[in-house]
């Protein structure tokens, strides 16, 4: 996500600082000392313990990230009178979904109640907890199912097993909404240049499918593009035959009405924006 954030900034002509390891987030002083030297007007957090799996045997190295890191952060943000965006998950909630008065499952406000069910999302919530107590000059982006060009994620897996395998298994009980990096980055991008209140905002793509539903799109335009060389079975399975570690959320669909309204933005379709990504990145 910092990758594609830093590319765009650059692409749009706008003056920027990228940081990465050279910055310890958890050392309080480091990063004070970094931005006084600096004239510093925002603040965007892309940095997250993100090992859904192994997090749960790594508490204290994931909380330390995504607690203590994203609260330095927020109250460096505040002492040299900066705003943050700080970027989270739909992990900070349960899965179990909200039914509205007609008994159907409604997309997760902001509002919602969270209860998040694993480490990660554990200490992704208390990282919002943080920002929002140390700074309230500050965004708070949920987002969902990640994909893009850089780093590992569920599109190239999925290019690579479906030129690799006759037959793949996908879960198909888990419902979300997949999110091309580059179409959070631009949203991004957009709080710098509107005048909306601070607090949570949801982001994802359009549209709601399993991760089996984009599984097979993924192999349907990828053979159409002529990424994928070869025939391979896309088949559904269930949580429980998936071999996982930690449980997802089963239903993490998100509302986007308050970014949609906030910042006067049509979210392109989750369909749309994959296309756009196997077409221009996934090479």
């Amino acid at each position: 996500m910092g990758t594609e954030l830093s590319l765009l900034m650059d692409k749009s002509r706008i003056p920027f600082i990228g940081t990465d390891r050279e910055i310890d987030i958890t050392d309080k002083s480091a990063i004070e000392d970094y931005a006084r030297a600096r004239e510093i007007s925002t603040i965007i957090n892309c940095a997250a313990y993100t090992a859904v799996d192994k997090a749960e045997d790594e508490f204290d190295a994931c909380n330390h990230i995504n607690m203590l890191g994203a609260g330095n952060i927020a109250s460096c943000a505040s002492k040299i009178g900066a705003r943050l965006i700080h970027i989270s998950t739909d992990y900070v909630f349960d899965g179990n979904g909200i039914t509205d008065d007609t008994g159907v499952t409604r997309p997760y406000r902001e509002d919602d109640e969270t209860n998040p069910i694993g480490v990660y999302g554990a200490t992704k919530r208390f990282g919002e907890i943080a920002v929002m107590g140390n700074n309230p000059n500050s965004f708070i982006i949920r987002t969902a199912w990640l994909y893009g060009r850089y780093g590992s994620n569920f599109v190239h897996t999925m290019l690579r097993l479906m030129n690799e395998r006759d037959e793949i298994s996908v879960v198909d009980d888990q419902r979300g909404s997949p999110t091309w990096a580059y179409d959070l980055a631009s949203a991004i991008i957009s709080f710098e240049k509107m005048d909306i209140p601070f607090g949570i905002y949801h982001y994802s793509n359009d549209g709601n499918i399993t991760w089996l539903d984009f599984a097979k799109e993924i192999y349907r335009q990828g053979r159409e593009m002529g990424l994928i060389k070869k025939s391979c079975q896309v088949t559904g399975c269930t949580s429980v035959e998936y071999p996982a570690r930690v449980k997802r959320p089963a239903y993490s669909v998100l509302d986007k009405s308050k970014i949609k309204s906030a910042l006067h933005i049509d979210i392109p379709s989750w369909e749309s924006s994959l296309k756009d990504y196997l077409a221009t990145c996934a090479l």
